[in-house]
């Protein structure tokens, strides 16, 4: 696979926007054509990279997308929205909650990457459970599962005729999963939904496509995450000193390990009945990595 961000078509008039390796804000799009003007679902995490994936849009449709469909609200597949400031932009109504409220990091955190002038676009289309699209005359359904899973506010998108579906970060392909925002418990409810579909081809938020077998590896990791938070919570661990006793076995190959203490810090505060500490969290992510900043390639 090339190790540069590459339009790959996955069915007539439909494309995945891959950015290899997948990491902290290196995400996947989607380009759906239409003679209405395309949709895509996503954005990117930078300036340049999304000026990047305009150019690559560019050289397949007639003008640059006029609908953003936002799988999620983390930034990095909602910065890039501002330098298409005339597309309309789907999303849950959760996501402009998400869109409104402040989620400051400490800012030893991450590695510094240089954003640039991009910011987050406000929804102007939201809903509730599920909202199709005629693109071109193409169906295209835009499906909330329900409950909590990545995040409040998941979307996949799902193309009945072409049999693609766009899962956003409710997959992750090669990534470790990250559950802080959602719900261990109701992500695998996701999965299952997804899986019922029988995609021919999966997008991921992260890493290669490929078909229905993307899903299982997440719903493993997720049932590896539950039981050792239940596991956790029986002996009065605290999610960094069990993140740091656990062995990850068959996850430990996969990118951002660190994860594993932020998941914990989620899965154990749903034991409780509780949100748990943001901020907390990624410090014990930080330490987890040798208290050293999380690493991004953005």
């Amino acid at each position: 696979m090339s190790s540069e961000p590459a339009l790959q078509q996955v069915a007539d008039g439909v494309w995945a926007y891959v950015q290899p390796d997948g990491g902290w804000m290196i995400n996947n799009m989607g380009l759906i054509a239409g003679a209405d003007g395309a949709t895509t679902v996503d954005v990117t995490s930078t300036k340049q990279r999304t000026v990047d994936y305009l150019r690559a849009v560019a050289s397949v449709t007639d003008g640059p997308p006029r609908r953003i469909v936002l799988t999620h609200s983390h930034p990095d597949h909602c910065n890039g929205a501002s330098l298409l400031p005339g597309a309309e932009i789907i999303a849950h109504r959760t996501v402009a909650d998400d869109l409104r409220a402040l989620h400051p990091l400490a800012p030893h955190i991450f590695e510094p990457f240089e954003q640039g002038d991009v910011q987050p676009r406000m929804p102007t289309i939201v809903f509730d459970d599920a909202l199709t699209i005629t693109a071109g005359g193409r169906r295209v359904e835009v499906r909330h599962p329900g409950v909590p899973a990545h995040t409040q506010g998941d979307s996949y998108v799902w193309l009945p005729e072409e049999r693609v579906l766009f899962t956003g970060d409710l997959v992750f392909s090669g990534g470790t999963p990250f559950a802080l925002s959602g719900s261990p418990a109701g992500w695998l409810t996701a999965l299952d939904q997804m899986a019922q579909l029988e995609p021919a081809v999966v997008v991921p938020g992260h890493g290669p496509i490929g078909g229905v077998e993307l899903l299982e590896p997440v719903a493993d990791y997720l049932r590896f995450l539950i039981g050792a938070a239940r596991d956790a919570h029986g002996r009065g661990l605290t999610p960094l000193r069990a993140a740091r006793a656990l062995d990850l076995g068959r996850f430990a190959g996969l990118l951002e390990p660190e994860r594993i203490a932020g998941n914990l810090r989620r899965a154990l505060a749903e034991l409780d009945g509780v949100e748990p500490d943001f901020a907390a969290a990624w410090q014990d992510m930080y330490e987890y990595h040798d208290s050293r900043p999380l690493e991004v390639h953005a």
